[in-house]
């Protein structure tokens, strides 16, 4: 049984969240405009395309994602702008007030970033004959795949943070130090192993569907 399956949820309630946070991440793109909040219209900015992807590959290359995987991108995405925009009347924002906001956000963003790399090189093993990914290899391949796009999103944080320190701009990525980026790494890790774990039982018709573009593309 599927995570989704213990809570009820059918496809409807699926896409009518989804709709309901994409409403709500364009409110907090205006109030981004409105406030000229730089880092506010960029993160929300970039959220919002994010968003418009399963649209987009279902219309260009009939890729049609299952509900639930729509809203899983979704939510990543609304919680990364909510946090960055916070409270209207607080001080700061929810990843500098809620200490597990930034972990909550890493470990969704991983899932998504495991989840695109187990579909990739799995479809792809399924599709040609040519390519094999043994099963225990796949577990490695996701901590590894999710780990290095971990590091290489740290060290974009870090070099953002100082452009804007030494231009004397406001920066649109937060970098906390070195201890909170090794947490960073850690909550990664978490997403990735989820990914590692029950990526079979939730990303099968996915893969099948890629496959089937694929094996599509070479006929």
């Amino acid at each position: 049984m599927r995570i989704r399956d213990y809570f009820g949820i059918g496809p409807r309630r699926q896409r009518q969240a989804t709709y309901v946070m994409e409403l709500l991440l364009v409110v907090i793109f205006a109030i981004g405009i409105v406030t000229g909040s730089t880092g506010v219209i960029v993160n929300t900015g970039v959220g919002l395309l994010v968003t418009q992807l399963p649209a987009l590959l279902e219309r260009d290359y009939g890729i049609a994602l299952d509900p639930a995987l729509t809203l899983w991108i979704t939510t990543a995405v609304f919680l990364h702008a909510v946090g960055v925009i916070g409270l209207p009347w607080a001080d700061a924002n929810f990843y500098k007030t809620i200490w597990w906001w930034d972990h909550l956000t890493h470990a969704l963003s991983s899932s998504i970033v495991a989840a695109i790399g187990y579909t990739t090189v799995r479809a792809l093993d399924r599709h040609s004959e040519e390519i094999y990914v043994p099963p225990r290899f796949m577990f490695v391949f996701i901590l590894m795949f999710v780990m290095a796009f971990g590091v290489a999103w740290e060290v974009l944080e870090f070099t953002i943070t100082l452009v804007a320190e030494a231009t004397g701009n406001a920066t649109i990525l937060t970098q906390f130090g070195l201890g909170d980026t090794m947490l960073d790494l850690v909550f990664d890790t978490i997403g990735a192993i989820v990914v590692a774990v029950w990526g079979t039982a939730h990303l099968t018709d996915v893969v099948g569907v890629v496959e089937g573009w694929l094996d599509g593309r070479g006929s």
